[in-house]
């Protein structure tokens, strides 16, 4: 935009080059820088480009808090807050004694591996069980899915409760019953049995090397494995599964048997 100012020979521009010039060269100057001088108007609103620059660094810092909140880990949850969420609880539709019934069964298959009664392979192996053998591994085992029966306890109530171990805790046991209940026992005090059937086959379980069968009518007959009996002492059993797993146990005396 450019000015145009009333063109008179007294304009004060004019008479100031006029002294300090000649009057052609005064003229030129006046016309050059006066006359046809543009006039630059700031314009009212915010330039765009700083807007830009502005939206772009907001970006950039909104960016660089998601790309931080990504890689800080979630602070775990307290026991406390765990219990109201209830996120170990096993919902009254859940609390099935059909539900668990493979879980057991997967679970005598691993003790089967534990105790050398079969391979990984599901092949039968020939062997014996005996406490020294089996003691330790039976201590550092999962009980998930054992069928368990209370035999002795300081709770007369609790003495006949039978069921599948749905949650082996560190001081309970939480089993379903066959009558769809879910029951907590505790496992100070608490004398436990359960079973574990033999795999089918000639397994010798006494350990007196006569499971071949050299003479007579034994060579003929295949003796039928019977099952195995086992008393867990709640009281001596006082460890999560995660821990017996790692742990190394040593016999000694207990006192209170």
């Amino acid at each position: 935009m450019t000015s145009s100012p009333n063109l008179t020979p007294n304009h004060i521009a004019h008479t100031l080059l006029t002294q300090a010039h000649s009057p052609a060269t005064a003229s030129a100057i006046f016309t050059t820088k006066v006359l046809h001088k543009p006039l630059h108007l700031r314009p009212t609103s915010p330039d765009p480009t700083s807007q830009d620059a502005r939206s772009h660094r907001r970006l950039l810092r909104l960016r660089k808090k998601e790309h931080i909140a990504r890689r800080q880990k979630p602070k775990p949850l307290s026991a406390k807050e765990k219990r109201i969420l209830g996120i170990y609880d096993i919902p009254p539709a859940a609390q099935k004694y059909e539900i668990f019934v493979p879980l057991h069964n997967l679970w005598v298959g691993y003790m089967w591996e534990i105790l050398g009664l079969k391979d990984g392979n599901g092949e039968g192996k020939r062997g014996y069980v005996t406490a020294q053998g089996a003691g330790s591994k039976l201590a550092s085992a999962d009980f998930h899915g054992a069928e368990v029966e209370v035999v002795r306890s300081g709770c007369v109530g609790r003495v006949g409760t039978r069921g599948i171990v749905v949650k082996d805790t560190k001081f309970t046991f939480e089993v379903v019953t066959r009558a769809n209940v879910l029951r907590t026992v505790p496992k100070k005090g608490t004398v436990f049995r359960f079973e574990i059937p033999q795999p089918e086959g000639d397994i010798d379980v006494t350990g007196d090397g006569q499971g071949d069968g050299e003479t007579g009518e034994s060579m003929g007959e295949r003796r039928k494995a019977e099952t195995l009996v086992f008393e867990l002492y709640g009281s001596q059993f006082e460890t999560r599964a995660p821990d017996r797993a790692t742990k190394k146990f040593k016999q000694k005396n207990m006192t209170d048997l």
